[in-house]
């Protein structure tokens, strides 16, 4: 299951006037498994959307939730597993995890959930912002708003990822985002584990394929399929499209399809775009496509993905999309053991 806040919004959203508890982190110190601004909710019925450890607190913070509801009152935790006498001491991260809980009422307006399904429905970036309170404080003390990145008296470079702002009263500001959103032309056999793989990330994923024996629903459950070529796509198909897989085993096609991606690459939002296949292969699609590798301007995998060994489908679809997760991401291509301190 995705932990994406979308899918946790989608959990809310089925019953919206339950007794739900929102739990986020407010602030990290250290090492943890999850930073601050991740979020996750409680029913009152035990069950649990989302995760901010590794499932080592959520049985301690569903006590704490219960704790929420009860007083009616936002709920501050710390979890100091630096500290040999706290509970999460064995979890061996070293780092100190702030988490507020605090219950979605009609009195806070449901930190408006419904305005942020809205707004991650139309896609984009924007900031998500909770107020903080000194300690425990009422429920409609605690509330929630939503800016556009450009519509805030602070530099957006200084919160790529959550921060506290302190203004009078102390403000969590969380970047968000709607999905990732993914095109792959051709749906053959070996497509299923590149979607299957995506979908488990929490992104969108579209696939593209006019011929009639591939791309079969019953073959590709989760994403959307586009029965038509390359050239015959909705008006706007590469609105906010953040990454392209051309795998489609057919240099005419993959020509075509790598003709149309050069025309998105003019969008701001598109990051990434691989093509399946040797060295010797790409230099023939781009020859048909009348195209060079330079004429991209997000970055061009080809041959796609990281070299991690392997030949399956299996394989393959891990070094793509753990390339492509990489670079839309940002991160740098270096070992986890240079960053995870």
């Amino acid at each position: 299951m995705s932990h994406h806040i979308e899918d946790i919004l989608s959990h809310w959203q089925t019953a919206p006037h339950d007794e739900w508890v929102l739990a986020v982190i407010t602030k990290v110190t250290g090492s943890a498994y999850r930073k601050a601004g991740a979020m996750m909710l409680f029913h009152p019925l035990g069950r649990s959307i989302g995760l901010l450890s590794g499932g080592c607190l959520e049985a301690d913070l569903r006590r704490h939730a219960q704790m929420s509801l009860e007083k009616q009152e936002a709920v501050l935790v710390q979890y100091d597993a630096s500290d040999e006498s706290d509970a999460s001491y064995q979890l061996g991260c070293g780092g100190i995890v702030d988490i507020m809980l605090v219950p979605l009422k009609r009195e806070n307006h449901y930190l408006n959930f419904h305005q942020l399904s809205e707004r991650l429905y139309h896609g984009g970036q924007f900031f998500y912002q909770i107020t903080l309170p000194h300690r425990d404080t009422a429920l409609a003390n605690v509330t929630a708003s939503i800016n556009a990145y450009d519509e805030v008296n602070f530099p957006v470079e200084d919160f790529k990822r959550a921060g506290i702002l302190r203004t009078g009263q102390a403000v969590l500001i969380i970047p968000l985002r709607s999905r990732y959103r993914l095109a792959i032309f051709g749906g053959g056999l070996d497509a299923q584990p590149v979607v299957a793989m995506a979908l488990s990330l929490g992104w969108q994923v579209d696939l593209i394929d006019e011929r009639t024996s591939y791309a079969r629903n019953y073959d590709f459950p989760g994403a959307r399929i586009f029965k038509q070529s390359a050239d015959m796509l909705p008006e706007h198909f590469e609105s906010h499209l953040d990454a392209v897989i051309i795998m489609q085993h057919n240099l005419e096609l993959d020509a075509k399809a790598l003709s149309m991606v050069h025309k998105m690459d003019r969008s701001d939002h598109l990051s990434y775009v691989a093509l399946l296949g040797p060295a010797h292969r790409r230099e023939r699609v781009l020859q048909k496509a009348g195209l060079s590798k330079s004429d991209f301007n997000c970055f061009f995998s080809a041959p796609a993905g990281f070299a991690l060994g392997g030949e399956l489908p299996e394989s393959v679809a891990l070094s793509i999309l753990a390339q492509c997760h990489g670079v839309l991401h940002g991160a740098r291509q270096i070992p986890l053991e240079k960053v995870m301190v």
